[in-house]
């Protein structure tokens, strides 16, 4: 896939840029030339990836507004922004509802919904001016339910409607508002984070050809908010071709 459209001094904010998707992200824009804020909570990851990159680090908690309110300034005092990508998020436990533990479910709404608010309503007077692109990566989770994902499925539900009611909102400033939901990805943080264990996390993608990588979700937020201003990509869903739904996915005996 490649846009027709030159790229002229773009700049975007990548949350979750310490590792997987918004690490992968990062390296995509710059290698297209854009200026990129790489957002963690990690400093010592961000300022690795900085140095590979020439991103700009920025090390602050999307879910906590002091850091919030730090990271907009900075990034108006750099010289704005006219892209946001809300990568942040994860996932937390498979736990039934009936055993559902509040700090789980606690932590997957600050991080993939609170943490997507603060941000975007922070920066959204610098999208605003650039008639810039916000861009966020929910999942197929927000689609369809499943047994011990409630947590993770309301939160992700949660995510795609704010990103539905923003595109409304703000369509009449000239904002741009896109939704990449990704299946099954196989990275190195996101199943150990939410499972506990190396061997639980391998489990997830045993057996799976092929199974999305970071990079190709990367590639396609960077197809996207590299299209054309009037072209906008309401909504992404990418899986592997191993896995048609959430429910039906081919393994490999």
């Amino acid at each position: 896939m490649k846009n027709t459209e030159p790229l002229v001094s773009r700049s975007a904010v990548v949350t979750g840029a310490s590792s997987g998707i918004g690490q992968a992200t990062v390296r995509a824009l710059r290698d297209q030339g854009w200026a990129v804020f790489a957002v963690a909570r990690r400093a010592d990851r961000l300022e690795s990836l900085a140095k590979e990159t020439g991103a700009i680090s920025v090390p602050a908690d999307v879910s906590i507004q002091t850091d919030v309110d730090v990271l907009a300034k900075a990034v108006e005092t750099a010289g704005g922004v006219d892209t946001l990508i809300n990568c942040a998020g994860g996932a937390r436990g498979t736990e039934y509802w009936a055993d559902a533990v509040d700090e789980n479910w606690e932590f997957m709404w600050q991080a993939n919904v609170m943490g997507t608010m603060r941000l975007t309503r922070a920066l959204l007077p610098q999208l605003r001016q650039a008639h810039g692109t916000v861009l966020n990566v929910t999942s197929t989770a927000a689609l369809a339910s499943y047994e011990g994902g409630s947590g993770y499925n309301a939160a992700k539900a949660a995510e795609r409607a704010m990103t539905q009611a923003l595109r409304l909102e703000e369509v009449e400033n000239g904002l741009r508002v896109i939704e990449i939901l990704p299946g099954l990805v196989h990275t190195e943080e996101f199943s150990l984070r939410r499972l506990g264990s190396q061997s639980a996390a391998d489990n997830v993608y045993a057996g799976v050809e092929n199974p999305l990588t970071a990079e190709d979700v990367a590639e396609v937020i960077r197809y996207a908010v590299s299209a054309p201003a009037h072209v906008n990509l309401d909504e992404i869903v990418i899986r592997p071709q191993a896995q048609a739904a959430n429910h039906k996915l081919i393994r490999n005996a």
